[in-house]
């Protein structure tokens, strides 16, 4: 891993509150990622399952988290299985966890090798009624291939057909939306990464840089503040393409005149940031692009104000869409007698724009919480309104990172520069 340790009092806190939502004689499961293959031997970069890193901070493949809070010998309540190293793998693989770097990272004080999981996980079975098992339960979720949570679950319940079984997702939304000081300050590094590779490129981008090159000085600006890089696929956007919600090849040539959209960020230590800024390839916004950008800037600030304790994600979208619609009015774009006469289940605003405001955040760039949960401090929410006009071939959006407090919204990428004004002088220096 790149980044420095975290300390472990936040996983042994997440153990705590998690153990405290499970039914009596309850064992719990988590299970670690696979490395998924590409072809012949090939494997993607690893990255860990957010739930099993939630609990117990351990970053690495072929590991197994149990808890089991009612177990009557009180070293088995938390137990890791991890992959037991040895000189092949050392010389093969790199350094894996020994016990005392597990233990030192996660805080759970009993530490198994996965070559004993068979046996433990037997005895342990012969002492639970309840079986809590993971799964990805995300609304947006394809799965497409088999996990280790899934195989797992069939292992499981073949084996013991009798024992009483239950999700574990509902509870890990619940937990995971609700952050602690310990995972801000992750996510502030996130943040705080990302505003240096957003700074590199103010000096960078000019008319023929090509899409990919500025992807290219991000990924390097990244990785070398401790970044496994990327949060999420980079959105690198120049003229028509930022009218492309999701465009990821990032194979142009940026021209002049054109404002280029870049929905770009990095993770520290599994945590997420989301960012999105749009600048002018010639450094100088048109006068209309200006319009736009502000129109957009005004919506986001607006949006801003109304994510605060008590409100709710469908009055939020509703309100924002109100605001929207007086810009897209101001813009020329929509005529205000025609939004008087709209459809309110089809607001002609959603032709320029088509998407949500703000999702939930953190070790997952879309993390997972229910939508029906009122707002409550601790929640961290993108603010990402946009407006888009193919026939000027002009995308705007522009994202930040809010966390929510009883005292009001705390924007945590406050220091990375958004006014156009601002763009337009640091591109000039």
């Amino acid at each position: 891993m790149k980044y420095l340790p975290i300390n472990s009092q936040l996983y042994i806190e997440n153990r705590k509150r998690y153990a405290k939502k499970l039914k009596p004689k309850s064992i719990a499961v988590f299970n670690s990622n696979d490395f998924m293959p590409t072809s012949a031997d090939g494997t993607m970069m690893f990255i860990q399952n957010s739930d099993i890193f939630y609990l117990s901070g351990i970053d690495q493949e072929e590991s197994i988290l149990v808890i089991f809070p009612d177990a009557n010998e009180e070293a088995h309540r938390e137990i890791l299985f991890l992959k037991e190293t040895n000189e092949h793998i050392a010389i093969w693989e790199g350094h894996k966890y020994t016990k005392e770097e597990a233990i030192a990272a996660s805080g759970v004080r009993k530490i198994y090798w996965m070559k004993d999981f068979v046996t433990v996980f037997n005895t342990l079975m012969c002492e639970a009624e309840n079986v809590y098992l993971n799964s990805n339960e995300h609304l947006r979720a394809v799965v497409e291939v088999q996990t280790r949570d899934a195989r797992f679950i069939k292992f499981c319940q073949e084996k013991y057909p009798l024992h009483s079984y239950h999700r574990s997702a509902p509870i890990m939304h619940e937990l995971r939306a609700i952050k602690s000081k310990l995972e801000i300050e992750a996510m502030q590094q996130a943040c705080n990464i990302t505003e240096k590779g957003f700074r590199r490129l103010l000096g960078f981008i000019k008319p023929g840089v090509m899409e990919y090159e500025i992807e290219a000085e991000l990924i390097h600006e990244f990785v070398r503040n401790r970044s496994r890089g990327f949060a999420y696929g980079p959105i690198v956007a120049s003229g028509l393409n930022a009218c492309v919600l999701h465009y990821v090849e990032n194979n142009k040539e940026c021209k002049a005149g054109e404002v280029i959209l870049m929905d770009v960020a990095a993770e520290y230590a599994n945590y997420a940031s989301d960012l999105t800024r749009c600048v002018p390839v010639s450094g100088k916004f048109t006068q209309r692009q200006k319009d736009v950008y502000n129109a957009v800037l005004r919506v986001m600030r607006g949006a801003i104000k109304m994510l605060v304790v008590g409100n709710n994600i469908t009055d939020y979208h509703r309100a924002v869409g109100k605001l929207t619609e007086t810009e897209l009015i101001g813009l020329g774009l929509l005529k205000a007698e025609d939004v008087a006469k709209q459809n309110p289940d089809a607001p002609l605003y959603k032709k320029y724009f088509m998407h949500g405001t703000s999702h939930f955040l953190g070790l997952d760039v879309h993390d997972v919480g229910s939508r029906y949960r009122p707002f409550e401090a601790g929640m961290v929410y993108t603010c990402e309104p946009g407006i888009y006009i193919p026939e000027e071939n002009l995308g705007i959006r522009l994202e930040d990172d809010i966390l929510l407090t009883e005292n009001g919204p705390i924007d945590l990428m406050a220091n990375i520069p958004i006014e156009a004004d601002d763009i337009e002088a640091l591109m000039a220096k």
